[in-house]
Order: structure tokens, then sequence, then C-alpha cells
């Protein structure tokens, strides 16, 4: 907080600042020149909110650009790991990446509309991330989802994930291999494959990569050179792919 007033501070003086040397003050000059500040500040409060909004938008420009060199920097671990589920089309110029947690109440808000933005937006390639934070549950499903991924293929994959994701029960060992069964996933492959070391390395690559980037929630989204980190409702997804499409073209 004492950083963030002083930031607001020198926004505020630093014509002032270039034209003072502090450090040649005395101090009685550098005590009136504090009473001064703060005579102004009382008596034009409304200075400091527009200061607040100015550095807001700095800090937020500045975020922005940190986070489309860390795209650069990890963009083939993001979008071309090998291992990650691709849903919508795998050939699709507009490439998203969706960080996912199946005991994420934002992450269970944003699936139906992700769904609907693939159906919309036939051009998007959607690389979705295993990111198991929120307890024993989350890594128990994630586990179970990936292993059917390698053990029974895309298809079946897609529905075991969206039947986890719309499943508002407890995920344990007895419910996760009965909704694998619903879906015609082979659950009794699933549980041998769940502890197996390549699981355990698809989790800690996405682990790694997420602590690279500074992701530590779900859902993050990655489209194509922008972190959203959080939920973002439909209409607003809509209208960046819209942006980010305009860019491409």
């Amino acid at each position: 907080m004492r950083s963030f007033f002083l930031s607001i501070f020198l926004l505020l003086f630093t014509g002032l600042a270039s034209a003072q040397n502090f450090s040649d003050m005395t101090e009685a000059e550098r005590d009136d020149f504090g009473a001064a500040v703060r005579a102004y500040l009382l008596e034009n409060p409304e200075v400091i909110m527009e200061a607040v909004a100015v550095l807001e938008q700095r800090q937020n420009a500045q975020a922005a650009q940190n986070d489309q060199q860390l795209v650069v920097q990890y963009y083939d671990q993001l979008f071309n790991d090998g291992y990650s589920y691709v849903a919508g089309n795998p050939e699709g110029s507009l490439q998203i990446v969706e960080f996912i947690d199946y005991k994420c109440g934002y992450c269970k808000r944003a699936h139906p509309e992700v769904k609907v933005l693939l159906e919309n937006n036939p051009d998007i390639r959607l690389v979705i991330k295993e990111f198991p934070i929120l307890g024993e549950e989350s890594t128990l499903a994630t586990r179970a989802a990936i292993a059917v991924l390698i053990n029974d293929g895309d298809e079946i994959y897609a529905a075991f994930s969206d039947a986890l994701m719309t499943e508002n029960g407890p995920l344990t060992a007895i419910t996760v291999p009965l909704i694998a069964e619903s879906v015609g996933a082979d659950s009794a492959k699933m549980m041998e494959m769940i502890d197996s070391p390549i699981v355990s390395q698809m989790i800690q690559a996405n682990y790694d990569l997420a602590r690279q980037m500074q992701i530590s929630g779900t859902p993050t989204f990655v489209l194509e050179n922008q972190l959203l980190r959080g939920y973002v409702p439909l209409a607003q997804m809509q209208q960046i792919v819209d942006e980010a499409r305009a860019a491409l073209n």
C-alpha cells in the first residue's frame, strides 16, 4: 500500500519533481513542500482519483505487455505440446488454450459458453490444459481424464471431460469410474493407468508451464497472444475472438 501511494505521489508531482532537487532542500523546505502538497490534495481530492486511474491504466498496459512476452516465450508448450486434447478445429487459424480444474466453479460456468464459442467460430483450435489445483478430487479427476485420453482416445475423453465438468457431486474413487463407464470409457484400464508415470509427467508439465507463465488460477485462457486470467463471459469472449481474428487478417 505504501508503494502504491508513493507511485500516486510521483505521478501527481512528476513535473514539480523534475524542477526540484529534493536532496538539496533544507528540512524546513521539505516540510513546507509536504504541507503544500497535503493542502492541495485536501482542496482537490478528485486529483487523487484521476491519478489512480492513470496509474491503473499504466499497470494494466505493462501487465498485458508482460503476458504477451510470456506467450511468445512459451508458445510451443502452450499450443503444440503433443499431448493435450485439442477441441474445435484442429487446423483452426485462431488458437486458444484453456487451463481447467474439474472442481472449479468458474470453469463449470465457462464450460457451456466455451462450447457455444466453438460452435459459432469454426476457425478456433482449443487446447485443453489439465491443471488440478483445488485438492484431491481435482487431482483424481484430472488423472482419470488423462488416463482416458491415453487409453480411449479423443472422442471418449471429450465426453468424459464434459461429464466431469458438469458433475456437481463429489469426484471420488467410486464416482469417477462410474462416470467413465457412463461415457463408454474402460474404467478398469483407467484405474490401472491413473497413477502411472506418464500421467504424472503430463500434469507436472502443465504445473511447470503455469508457474513459468505466472498462472495460478482457473479458468485461465490464452487467446493468441493474450492472457485472460479468470472467467470471461461469452459475449466478451466473442468480442475478443473477433478482435483477434481481425488482427490476423
